[in-house]
């Protein structure tokens, strides 16, 4: 099997010749602290990033695409591990070294101290660009960059860690190895590390260890990945950041619900909606019913038995009530004035007289229909809660059964209603009560960093429009002189 036309069975198969030892747990420790750190800062700064770019950037997605993959290929072009494929880079920082000096002299014994500062700054360029880069109208993900900074981080840790054993063999600390001889092995801590920034950017824990396996097949170091994924999780349970993934769907508003389990102390009652726009069962002509329908967009409306005693009979999609009508349409001669029955009365007479009052607003107009009947369209037993009954199950109720509203009633009397954007809006309002300046810049910094761009782009401007015309006059007197 050659599944990556490598000749290799996984995309960075590594043969590690050296197991590790218990004394490196303690710079194992190191590398979890990192990636809960890691994970913490760059989903901070890059929250903030994607906030300033709704506000002022939403209207330039190709412009600030083609800036930065200007910007990054000069930053990257400087430094050896910026410069090549990623998952090349990955695959060298990995590798246990041999007898050969290595990409770049990364094995290379006399240049450990330009590779350490060559690593330092492709650590910090990389977690820059990713802050920046995260968001952009690009097809991108963030797996394989965060690896490659945990990677970079890792392998500067575990030369210094190796340069330190061979500079101290005889310390007690070391004593698990024999002395003048190398038991250690940077590409470890290269690997150990790209778990880190995983776990940390994504706030995921067996799944790392699982997929750290699938690429690399280092199966000894299993139990080094998973104490270094759970030291990651105790930092980043400190932050109480969320993964990246889940912080983007909610800085973008989409309708998601997170398993983890929320405490609010508040009824549903308090963040329902009240003011509802509802079609009564009977009474309603199709004029009428249009008027509802063009008056909001709102995905469903209850069905009550009237608008006063709000009694409540069911709920109505508005995509099946329109195609339903357009169908009516179709099919039947209608008018403004015909009757549209949601339910049919359990009053024959009141019924009788419904139908009455219709044909004669058709002045006995036979060619139109007097009455529709929508009561197919309904969902007679739609989700509903009481009231006073927690959010937090509430809450429990849209992630296991997955309703697009749940409506609120008591005794049989419509009270309200609740979207999962409700929920997410009152549980956005609960964080950035607790960390109000989590999310976003202040508006005077957002509006300090776009009059820089600004003028950036003026100065750019003026720049490309002076060389232009300096060049077209250049061009217009070398054509005087031919042409005389």
């Amino acid at each position: 099997m050659n599944p990556f036309r490598t000749g290799q069975l996984v995309m960075f198969q590594v043969h590690y010749n050296r197991s590790w030892h218990f004394f490196e747990l303690i710079f194992f420790a190191i590398l979890g602290v990192f990636g809960g750190i890691y994970g913490a800062f760059v989903i901070k700064w890059n929250l903030r990033v994607q906030a300033f770019r709704q506000h002022y950037l939403s209207g330039f997605a190709v412009s600030e695409a083609t800036f930065f993959a200007i910007i990054t290929a000069i930053l990257s072009y400087g430094n050896a591990f910026l410069r090549i494929d990623i998952t090349e880079n990955m695959k060298i920082l990995f590798r246990e070294c041999t007898d050969d000096l290595g990409y770049d002299g990364i094995c290379n014994r006399s240049s450990q101290g330009r590779i350490i500062i060559s690593l330092i700054i492709a650590t910090i360029i990389r977690t820059c660009l990713i802050i920046v880069s995260y968001g952009l109208k690009v097809p991108a993900g963030i797996f394989i960059p965060s690896m490659a900074v945990g990677a970079t981080f890792g392998r500067l840790l575990g030369i210094f860690v190796s340069a330190l054993q061979k500079r101290f063999s005889n310390f007690i600390l070391f004593s698990a190895c024999e002395p003048n001889v190398s038991c250690i092995t940077p590409g470890t801590y290269a690997f150990l590390g790209a778990a880190a920034a995983l776990s940390g950017i994504m706030h995921i824990t067996v799944s790392v260890v699982v997929i750290m396996f699938e690429l690399t097949g280092a199966l000894t170091f299993i139990l080094p990945t998973m104490i270094v994924v759970g030291i990651t999780k105790t930092v980043c349970d400190h932050f109480k950041t969320g993964g990246i993934a889940n912080r983007t769907i909610l800085i973008n508003g989409f309708p998601y619900l997170d398993s983890k389990e929320h405490y609010f102390g508040v009824p549903v009652e308090d963040i329902m909606t009240q003011n509802l726009t509802v079609i009564p069962s009977n009474g309603l002509n199709l004029q009428e019913l249009e008027a509802i329908l063009n008056s909001s967009n709102i995905k469903g409306f209850p069905v009550v038995t009237d608008r006063e005693s709000m009694l409540l009979i069911g709920f109505v999609k508005r995509s099946y009530l329109q195609w339903v009508l357009e169908k009516f349409k179709s099919t039947s001669k209608l008018s403004p004035k015909t009757l549209c029955f949601f339910s049919v009365p359990e009053d024959k007479s009141e019924f009788k007289s419904l139908l009455k009052k219709s044909y004669d607003s058709l002045n006995g107009n036979t060619n139109f229909t007097a009455s529709l009947d929508f009561s197919h369209c309904i969902n007679i037993t739609p989700l509903t809660v009481h009231p006073q009954l927690p959010l937090e199950t509430v809450m429990e109720l849209f992630q296991k059964l997955g309703p697009k509203v749940i409506l609120v009633e008591q005794y049989g009397q419509l009270c309200g209603l609740l979207t999962v954007k409700d929920l997410l809006k009152y549980k956005f309002k609960v964080e950035y009560a607790e960390n109000p300046h989590d999310l976003s810049f202040t508006k005077n910094d957002e509006k300090q960093i776009w009059e820089l761009l600004v003028k950036f782009k003026t100065w750019v401007k003026e720049i490309i429009f002076a060389y232009s015309r300096k060049y077209i006059r250049a061009s217009e007197i070398e054509l005087d002189l031919y042409h005389s």
